[in-house]
């Protein structure tokens, strides 16, 4: 009985925390979003990534994909893109916080996290490029952006682009990378000092 009330008790921690990641992450997407001269203008940079990160190095991969989930859900009411730009940021957002929450979650140490924030940011930028060029600017095209629009725009950057490909891998990953990075410090930072209190609930899952 002690054994249920107890796991009962860690769910609504789980729950709590979680939505709290997603209500912050939210805001920080909404209103706390900026452009980037060297990138084109319907990318933008922000700090959303961080609380799912943290929701996942603390809670596992599922809450931070769901801080993830609600948080683009919540941006589909005010799209401007019809959700691909949504979408996009939801598989961008899972594809680090899975690999890192993974790794990170599995051991309560803190170079573990460090780690796991390193290969969730690589992945989050290969992820990038595949997921761009297989899936989201064909989307675009389907709502009137075509692939000559779309590389038009980075060609106002730098003229020397001709190609969907080379605009990805010179702009895009690049910049994935770095805010996937950004988000994984901004987590560690945090996670460092929450870390005893998850560890005490997650002893269990501490590394021998």
């Amino acid at each position: 009985m002690e054994n249920v009330k107890k796991a009962k008790k860690f769910d609504v921690r789980r729950l709590v925390f979680t939505a709290l990641m997603a209500a912050l992450s939210y805001v920080l997407a909404e209103f706390l979003s900026f452009k980037i001269p060297i990138m084109p203008s319907f990318i933008s940079f922000d700090f959303s990534d961080a609380p799912a990160m943290l929701a996942a190095f603390t809670m596992g991969p599922v809450s931070g994909v769901f801080v993830c989930l609600i948080k683009n859900l919540l941006g589909c009411i005010t799209s401007k893109t019809m959700c691909i730009g949504e979408l996009s940021n939801f598989i961008l957002g899972i594809s680090l916080v899975i690999p890192a929450g993974i790794i990170a979650h599995k051991c309560g140490k803190f170079s573990r996290a460090v780690i796991a924030g390193i290969v969730g940011t690589a992945v989050m930028a290969v992820m990038g490029f595949v997921s761009n060029y297989l899936l989201i600017y064909p989307l675009y095209g389907m709502i009137g952006w075509s692939t000559e629009t779309i590389v038009g725009m980075y060609q106002e950057i730098l003229p020397g682009v001709d190609s969907l490909a080379e605009c990805l891998l010179i702009f895009n990953v690049p910049f994935t990378f770095v805010k996937g990075a950004i988000a994984a410090a901004f987590s560690l930072v945090l996670y460092k000092h929450l870390r005893p209190i998850f560890n005490s609930i997650y002893r269990s899952n501490l590394c021998r």
